[in-house]
């Protein structure tokens, strides 16, 4: 028998029930759409201007045809007509596309709720779950497909937990580089299993409770906020973060840090891919992402909105 008995006890195993636990679980979300390429035989497929590179990468390498598409002010993609072998990237940003708008987009089509968690997947159409942006885990992916995931290695994620331990007892600027390292790894990182430990954690994650908590700090913002934002959101069940599109949001972003209120550019390589004027350009330059995840409640959602309307009186 190969199993160690005594000595000293490891993490706990949790026995909480995981939202999507009959979905495959893999060990990244850029590493779930190269295996949904493979399975599916993808050649061809028309991915998004407004997202981060790590995608194009994933094209690249599997020998895929790219086409760009732009977005409107809704987040809708602006896509002309596909033929029945060619496949669509749907991201939906900040759970901002209802299922049934998605299914009115046709077939042959991959959704990408790595910003709508809890945005349950459509019967027969391939979705992508990212599990780190939504909880305190390292790694992890899931992928509703009518596929199998067969002959897969488990991932290993002890050696990446650092930052994130870290971050529970001291700031956030002291583990960043870490952070930022552990995003980078997942460009080499081969397709996977998820990691036993990742699974682990998140059988403990009490999901009402977060989804709750998401909802209730979206909705807050969206109150006070609205007034303020060119973009006409609805409050999803378990936010990802609130997008406030406002004019000069990158010069706000610069105020709110120095306020020790952390907002993130999500998609810097926009700036590259897109012209001055396009669109998307424009948000993902101006668009705050504040964040409404589960650490926070009310009183601090009321600072946030504090903080932002006496810069704009300011200026």
């Amino acid at each position: 028998m190969d199993r160690e008995i005594g000595g000293y006890i490891e993490l706990d195993t949790y026995r909480g029930n995981m939202l999507y636990d009959d979905g495959i679980k893999l060990n990244c979300g850029r590493n779930a759409l190269e295996f949904l390429i493979k399975t599916k035989n993808i050649q061809k497929i028309y991915i998004p201007k407004f997202m981060c590179n790590s995608n194009d990468e994933v094209l690249k390498k599997m020998n895929v045809e790219c086409c760009y598409f732009s977005i409107d002010a809704r987040f809708r993609p602006l896509v002309e007509r596909r033929e029945d072998d060619e496949w669509l990237y749907i991201v939906n940003y900040y759970g901002q596309l209802s299922n049934e708008y998605i299914q009115s987009l046709g077939k042959n089509i991959i959704v990408d709720n790595a910003q709508a968690y809890f945005q349950k997947p459509i019967s027969g159409y391939d979705t992508i779950y990212a599990c780190r942006k939504f909880f305190g885990v390292p790694d992890g992916a899931i992928v509703y497909t009518d596929r199998e995931a067969k002959d897969l290695e488990f991932d290993e994620s002890f050696n990446r937990m650092h930052f994130l331990l870290g971050r529970y007892e001291r700031s956030a600027s002291e583990f960043y580089g870490e952070y930022v390292n552990n995003n980078e790894h997942f460009g080499n990182e081969k397709l996977k299993r998820m990691s036993k430990l990742t699974e682990n954690l998140l059988h403990a994650i009490d999901y009402d409770f977060v989804k709750k908590r998401r909802t209730e700090n979206f909705e807050y913002l969206h109150t006070k906020l609205a007034g303020l934002n060119k973009l006409e959101v609805t409050i999803p069940d378990g936010a990802f973060m609130y997008p406030l599109y406002v004019e000069k949001g990158d010069t706000i972003r610069k105020s709110l840090q120095g306020k020790k209120i952390f907002i993130p550019t999500l998609w810097p390589d926009v700036f590259e891919l897109c012209e001055t004027h396009e669109l998307e350009y424009d948000m993902a330059k101006n668009i705050l992402p504040i964040p409404v995840d589960q650490r926070y409640d009310t009183n601090d959602m009321q600072y946030i909105v504090e903080v932002i309307f006496k810069y704009i009186k300011c200026e």
